[in-house]
């Protein structure tokens, strides 16, 4: 779920990635719930982001079994993070500047080139 207000994407970090790997939100679908709703929830839950403008961008199969990555876009209605640290080591808005212009290193590096979460900030960055 790559969330974006204005010229900012929201990118955060699990504490088992490798050093300075940051990528979109992601979660899971509960029973009774829209994907929507889910992409919403899940923000929310891990970052006290509110989104609307949920809109569906594309899959990936995922190696588990029975499962599919959704990728979504969501642009946010709130900007202050709080991160449950129960589900992410870190979540900060990052400036497509930036993104356009750093190069990966320890201290900050995008997702892998074939995952969706790449697909999902390449295909924002140029917007």
């Amino acid at each position: 779920m790559l969330v974006h207000a204005g010229d900012r994407c929201l990118l955060g970090r699990q504490r088992i990635w490798p050093a300075g790997m940051h990528s979109t939100l992601a979660g899971f679908v509960e029973p009774g719930e829209s994907l929507e709703e889910a992409v919403a929830r899940e923000v929310f839950e891990e970052t006290s982001v509110v989104v609307d403008q949920v809109t569906y961008h594309s899959s990936q199969p995922w190696p588990f079994p029975s499962s599919i990555m959704l990728g979504f876009h969501a642009r946010a209605v709130s900007t202050d993070i709080r991160v449950d640290e129960s589900e992410l080591q870190d979540a900060r808005w990052y400036a497509r500047s930036f993104l356009l212009s750093h190069q990966d290193d320890d201290s900050f590096r995008m997702p892998r080139r074939d995952s969706i979460a790449r697909r999902l900030i390449e295909d924002w960055l140029r917007r």
